[in-house]
């Protein structure tokens, strides 16, 4: 009776057919999910900025200084959540995935203004002044790192050029572009195996691929020594977050296969316990020493999987502006450093001579303002326009 209730929930709750006639997949509240991480992760680097420049910010608050983290977790488990869901629609269908399909859709979402913002932040945004940071200053002006670290940027390997030799400041916010492609270069495969010892092969391939790419650049590219590498391989380790996106796709496998267990799970009153238990791990600021995100990620899955697909959900994201941010929400992540930077610039002679709260008014409406426009100008001029291509190539 519970699973026939479950069936009958996740149908109705979202437009996810089985018919050879549609393609699309559409989950309702998603766009709102991404808007809530996307705005987590600019409140955090607005601060964080406003403390790089001697201003009274709020950087310092727990809350705002673990915003930037969540906000970035949120997106993994999301992205796990729904690349996964895809990945076992199309095998139940065909049978088997396309891989190649699925890279050039991943390679159309992805690369354009991926590339964008480093070539901006690394080779010609730094020459002008109104883009000025000084730790960004730093990073660049050493020439020994300068081609290490662009080669992997051009590979979408951010995360490790992030650990050996940092990333400018206006193109910091990639790092998690890196972790998200590299689950890529994995999840499909493991998806369309058919045996334990097939995924067991792909990991230790996957492992082999990556290790392999870390210890050549730390060995020939950089001036560390043997004895640092316990260290890098920590840090590494550190940003990694692949078993968000894995929780992520645990969700989507309970939504895919109507567990039985949703029907627990989408109980109003499981809802308000779980949720309140979430609000007071953040209120709190309390941290589950080196589990803490992935942690974080089973509550993050759970409010994915309820306002995805339950009907009963105690939260409604379905909101026009909401999910309009949402929709851009991919540009506001990669282009609001820079933006952020040079407001900062722009304003720093007013920031003595005006007030705290008129200071924070015009800085935080500009920043954002533009930031949006910007996110908006390049969705619909070219991010729009790329993903009508990936209709040639499935979802």
């Amino acid at each position: 009776m519970a699973k026939n209730r479950l069936s009958e929930t996740v149908s109705a709750s979202t437009s996810v057919p089985n018919t050879e006639k549609s393609k699309s997949v559409y989950f309702p509240n998603l766009n709102g999910v991404r808007f809530i991480a996307a705005f987590s992760v600019l409140i955090h680097h607005i601060e964080q900025a406003k403390a790089a420049f001697g201003l009274p910010n709020l950087y310092s608050n727990h809350i705002v200084k673990h915003a930037g983290k969540q906000g970035v977790g949120l997106f993994f488990v999301l992205s796990g959540f729904l690349i996964t869901y895809l990945l076992l629609s199309e095998k139940s269908k065909n049978n088997t995935i396309n891989i190649k399909n699925f890279y050039v859709r991943r390679v159309l979402r992805i690369w354009p203004i991926y590339y964008i913002i480093v070539l901006l932040g690394t080779l010609v945004l730094p020459h002008f002044k109104l883009f000025y940071w000084q730790s960004a200053a730093e990073v660049l002006s050493n020439a020994e790192a300068f081609w290490p670290r662009l080669s992997l940027l051009m590979m979408i390997l951010p995360n490790l050029s992030f650990i050996f030799y940092e990333l400018p400041y206006l193109c910091s916010q990639t790092w998690s572009i890196g972790v998200e492609e590299q689950f890529y270069y994995l999840w499909p495969w493991l998806i369309r195996a058919n045996s334990w010892k097939a995924r067991f092969g792909i990991i230790a391939i996957f492992i082999l691929g990556t290790a392999s790419i870390f210890l050549i650049y730390f060995f020939f590219f950089t001036n560390n020594t043997i004895d640092e590498l316990p260290r890098y391989v920590f840090f590494f380790f550190s940003q990694f977050r692949i078993m968000m996106m894995v929780m992520g796709g645990v969700g989507a496998y309970l939504v895919f296969t109507k567990h039985s267990i949703l029907a627990f799970l989408f109980q109003r009153k499981v809802q308000f316990v779980v949720y309140g238990i979430l609000l007071i791990i953040i209120i709190s600021g309390y941290e589950f020493k080196g589990i803490n995100l992935e942690l974080l990620s089973v509550f993050f899955c759970y409010f994915i999987v309820n306002v995805a697909v339950n009907p009963q959900s105690i939260i409604n994201l379905e909101q026009s502006v909401v999910s309009y941010l949402g929709k851009i929400s991919y540009g506001l992540y990669i282009y609001h450093i820079a933006i952020n930077v040079a407001i900062m610039n722009l304003l720093q002679p007013y920031q003595h001579t005006w007030s705290l709260g008129v200071y924070n008014l015009v800085m935080y409406g500009l920043t954002i303002g533009l930031t949006v426009a910007v996110a908006s100008l390049s969705f619909h001029f070219l991010e729009q326009k790329l993903l009508a291509l990936k209709v040639k190539f499935g979802h």
